[in-house]
């Protein structure tokens, strides 16, 4: 029974060296601003973008998405990359986010996630996953995150 309650002790300890997280929500709203850039010897769309967030994540990111298929049509894929800089949930800081986006027969299918060690500031080892949704217009963020303890 004692090496039962010592193996259960050390699962639940953390390895040596591994940082303590604690994971956090973060949600609200944010506007985008598209800026076509023409590239006409490549099939790839490709545009800057630039974002204003406001909730738990307030401040701006600027970034690059590339874009391949006709959304209309129902088929179309796009890759991007951000860069946040302001506050999450009151922590200074910045961090980058990768896009991944497909859309198969109408189908639509998105992953947003924090890069890994893209964290600075006070959100320096953050990682995550971000969930955007579109209603009427607007854009709405769900972001799953975790952050090294003090």
């Amino acid at each position: 029974m004692r090496a039962i309650l010592t193996l259960l002790w050390l699962l639940v300890l953390p390895a040596q060296g591994e940082t303590l997280m604690s994971q956090h929500t973060a949600t609200g709203t944010f506007e985008v601003k598209l800026d076509a850039q023409q590239d006409a010897n490549s099939p790839l769309g490709r545009w800057l973008l630039g974002k204003t967030f406001v909730g738990d994540l307030k401040g701006h990111s600027l970034g690059q998405m590339l874009a391949y298929g006709d959304p209309r049509s129902g088929s179309a894929g796009y890759v991007a990359l951000e860069v946040f800089t302001g506050s999450l949930n009151g922590k200074e800081g910045g961090f980058a986010l990768a896009h991944k986006g497909e859309m198969d027969q109408g189908q639509q299918q998105l992953e947003v996630s924090v890069v890994p060690g893209s964290g600075s500031g006070a959100l320096k080892g953050i990682s995550g996953r971000l969930q955007i949704d579109i209603k009427d217009g607007q854009h709405f963020y769900h972001f799953q995150y975790r952050l090294p303890e003090p």
